[in-house]
C-alpha cells in the first residue's frame, strides 16, 4: 500500500469522530481533515523525517478503540503498570478514559482537570491554539480524530500541590487500534503544577499512539512535565508537544523514551516573553531493532530568554537513534542564552545514531553553545571498576547506568525516579537488579 492510499485509509478510520461533539468542534475537525489530505504522511524527502521512515505503518490496518474495558484483567494491568503516585490520576485504556480506575479527588479552587470527550466545550478556548494542524500530517490527523484526552486549566495564582498523573495503558487487540489522545495544559499568571504522562501496556500490544500535547503558559507560570514512554517493543508511538511561553514563565521537560518499535517525539517551544525559560532533559534507550527519534525546536522570539537542553542516548544491538535539536534566535532577541548538548553511548558496533544539534542566530548579543558526542564506554573507568573486584558485565552495567543517571537524577518525584532507574537497569544488556546491589 502506498503512502497516498494509507492517507485515504486513515481518513476513513477517523471519519466517525468528525461529526461527534458541538458544531465548532466539527468545523475544526473538518478543517484538520482537509489539512491532512494535503499533507499526508511524512516521508523521507522531508528534511525533518529523512531518518524516520513511516512506510512500515502502511502494512498495518488500525481500527478505532471501543469503550474502555473494565475487566479484571485490565484492572490488574492498570495497577501493575501504575507508578504508584500520590496524585490526581486519570487512566486511559487504549485511549479511552476509565472513570472507575481514575482518582480526581477534591481539586483546589481555580483548578480544572477534565476528561475531554465529556467536556469538549471547555476546551474551545485552548484546542488547536498552540499546536498548528499543519505542523505535520500526524498533528492534523490527531486534531481530526482525537478520541479523548484531558484539559488541565489553572487559574491565575493556582498552585497544584499534587502532580496530575496521566496513565495511558495499551492492551492487546485482535485488530491493532489507533489511539489519539489530546492533552491541553493552560496555566494562568503565576500558576504552578507538575504533570506526569506515562505510557505502558502489555508486551504484545501492537497499537499506534498518536498524541498531541498543547501547553500555554501565562506570565510567571511554572510547569514541570514528565513523560515516560515504556510501551511494548511492537508498539508505534508518534508524539508532538507544543509550548507557548509568556514573560517570566518556566517550563521543564523530562522526556524518557524506552519503548516502542518506532517512537518519534517532537517538542516545539515558543519563548515569546522576556524572562521566559525552558529546560529540556531527555533520555532514550534502544534495544533490538528499535527506532527512537527526538526532534526539538526552541524559538527565542523575545530578548532575555533562556533555553537549556541535555539529551542522552544509549543504543544497543541494531537499534537506531535520531536526535535533531534546533535553537533559533530571532532578530532583536538580544541577551539570550541557548545551550544544547547531545551525548550518545553505543553498546554495539551495529547500533547507529544520527545526531544534528543546530543553532540559527539572527541577533548579535547572545550566549549560545551546542555540541554532540558519540562513543563507547570509557575503558579507563571500566578498568578502575574491575580492579576493585567487579566483574566485567557488572562494571559495564554500572557505567552505563551512571551515564543515564545524569538525566534521571534531575527527576524530583521519588516514585518516578526509582521506577525509571529500575527500568533502565533492567533493559541494559546485563539486566541487573539494583535492589540486589544494596
Amino acid at each position: 500500500m502506498s503512502l497516498a492510499e494509507f492517507t485515504d485509509q486513515w481518513l476513513s478510520a477517523v471519519t466517525p469522530q468528525i461529526s461527534e461533539g458541538p458544531g465548532w468542534l466539527t468545523d475544526l475537525r473538518q478543517g484538520a481533515v482537509e489539512q491532512f489530505a494535503v499533507l499526508g504522511l511524512p516521508h523521507a524527502r522531508l528534511e525533518n523525517w529523512k531518518y524516520t521512515d513511516v512506510k512500515a505503518l502502511a502494512k498495518r490496518n488500525f481500527s478505532l478503540p471501543g469503550t474502555a474495558n473494565a475487566s479484571a484483567d485490565v484492572e490488574s494491568l492498570v495497577n501493575k503498570s501504575s507508578l504508584g503516585l500520590d496524585a490526581i490520576r486519570l487512566v486511559f485504556v487504549d485511549g479511552v478514559f476509565s472513570e472507575s480506575a481514575s482518582t480526581l479527588g477534591d481539586l483546589p479552587a481555580g483548578v480544572q482537570v477534565l476528561p475531554l470527550a465529556k467536556n469538549a466545550n471547555a476546551a474551545k478556548p485552548v484546542l488547536g491554539q498552540v499546536a498548528a494542524a499543519n505542523f505535520s500530517g500526524f498533528t492534523a490527523l490527531n486534531l481530526a480524530g482525537w478520541q479523548d484526552g484531558v484539559l488541565i486549566d489553572l487559574a491565575a495564582n493556582a498552585v497544584l500541590e499534587q502532580p496530575v498523573y496521566l496513565q495511558f495503558v495499551a492492551t492487546e487487540q485482535e485488530n491493532p487500534v489507533l489511539v489519539q489522545p489530546r492533552i491541553l495544559i493552560k496555566a494562568g499568571t503565576h500558576a504552578q503544577a507538575t504533570i506526569v504522562e506515562h505510557y505502558a501496556g502489555v508486551e504484545e500490544a501492537a497499537n499506534l499512539t498518536n498524541v498531541v500535547t498543547e501547553v500555554d503558559l501565562a506570565d510567571g507560570a511554572n510547569i514541570t512535565h514528565y513523560k515516560l514512554q515504556q510501551e511494548s517493543a511492537k508498539q508505534y508511538h508518534i508524539a508532538s508537544m507544543h509550548i507557548q511561553q509568556k514573560r517570566d514563565s518556566r517550563f521543564t521537560s523530562h522526556n524518557v523514551c524506552l519503548g516502542g518499535k518506532l517512537a518519534r517525539q517532537d517538542i516545539q517551544v515558543e519563548l515569546s516573553g522576556e524572562g521566559a525559560e525552558v529546560n529540556l532533559n531527555g533520555l532514550y534507550l534502544g534495544n533490538g531493532r528499535q527506532h527512537l527519534d527526538n526532534h526539538t525546536l526552541v524559538n527565542h522570539n523575545a530578548p532575555h530568554t533562556n533555553s537549556n537542553e541535555d539529551y542522552k542516548g544509549i543504543l544497543n544491538d541494531r537499534s537506531r537513534g535520531v536526535f535533531n535539536g534546533r535553537a533559533v534566535v530571532h532578530k532583536d532577541a538580544q541577551k539570550i542564552e541557548a545551550h544544547q548538548s547531545n551525548a550518545n553511548l553505543l553498546l554495539s558496533d551495529k547500533a547507529e545514531i544520527d545526531t544534528k544539534p543546530e543553532l540559527e542566530i539572527y541577533a548579535d548579543d547572545v550566549k549560545c553553545s551546542h555540541g554532540s558526542t558519540t562513543g563507547q564506554l570509557d575503558e579507563n573507568a571500566l578498568f578502575a571498576l574491575r580492579s576493585r573486584g567487579l566483574g566485567e558485565e557488572m562494571a559495564r552495567g554500572l557505567l552505563t547506568l551512571a551515564f543515564a543517571n545524569e538525566v534521571i537524577d534531575r527527576i524530583e518525584i521519588p516514585a518516578v525516579h526509582d521506577r525509571l532507574e529500575d527500568a533502565v537497569a533492567g533493559r541494559l544488556p546485563e539486566k541487573f537488579n539494583l535492589k540486589g546491589l544494596v
